[in-house]
């Protein structure tokens, strides 16, 4: 487990011009790229104790997280 949160710009650092012009112009992206901080923030909470959840609920949450990361890495891949 790791307490490191997991910003967009920090997971893919050589997309960042690409991630804001996106978020900008594209509403499906800007959904997702909304949503996964949402679920990362979560997690980070769930994880530093700030808002505890049982074990399966931590995992959901970092599941989704990661379905989430692999659509954006695809449409940053695509754009």
């Amino acid at each position: 487990m790791t307490h490191t949160p997991h910003e967009l710009h920090e997971e893919f650092p050589d997309q960042a011009e690409r991630l804001h012009h996106l978020r900008e112009t594209d509403h499906h992206f800007a959904r997702l790229a909304d949503e996964y901080h949402e679920v990362n923030r979560q997690v980070h909470r769930a994880e530093t104790f700030v808002e505890p959840v049982d074990d399966a609920a931590e995992k959901a949450l970092r599941h989704r997280r990661s379905h989430l990361k692999d659509e954006i890495a695809r449409i940053l891949a695509r754009a």
